[in-house]
């Protein structure tokens, strides 16, 4: 009997310390993401559904898909379609000065990731590069690289990998 009561005794106690440790819940949640109602800043968008003049959907409309720049298999150059795609953007980003920009370098699965990060980097500084050539002041325009982490199309073929090797341009503020 007293055996009984011992390991009772301590099954409370073990249950009471486990029970102190539990999460308790927040006093308020954080918005749905979903039902959060966006403004103009966020989307870009006014309410008649037009692009707001000098943001990201208005760079992305007026460059026409332009904003992005692909790739052959472990090169980084920039061949006449990409350079075309580049003027267009260096013309957005002339007409608006105080807008500043982010390149983002991305690369294929193939490949380690300290190279594919290394490639997307080499990508990204390509077209800051030509950008800078064009007039846009490299002060504006920032690089990261996301190498293999951040594909666009998921797949193990020449089609997906061909989408993955691009340089994105994205603008800030």
């Amino acid at each position: 009997m007293n055996r009984s009561i011992r390991t009772l005794t301590l099954a409370l106690m073990a249950s009471a310390a486990l029970a102190g440790c539990a999460k308790k819940a927040p006093k308020s949640l954080p918005p749905d993401p979903v039902a959060a109602s966006s403004t103009a800043a966020d989307t870009g968008m006014n309410p008649a559904g037009a692009a707001v003049p000098g943001s990201q959907a208005d760079f992305v409309a007026v460059t026409q898909g332009a904003d992005t720049i692909y790739f052959d298999t472990d090169k980084f150059d920039i061949d006449s379609a990409d350079a075309a795609s580049l003027q267009t953007q260096a013309q957005w980003l002339q007409r608006y000065p105080a807008k500043r920009a982010t390149l983002e370098g991305h690369a294929d699965e193939r490949g380690t990731r300290d190279y594919n990060l290394a490639l997307g980097e080499k990508r990204a500084n390509a077209a800051k590069n030509y950008l800078v050539s064009l007039g846009v002041d490299a002060a504006r325009l920032g690089v990261i690289s996301y190498g293999k982490e951040r594909p666009i199309a998921l797949g193990s073929d020449e089609a997906a990998w061909a989408k993955n090797r691009r340089a994105v341009t994205v603008t800030v503020d």
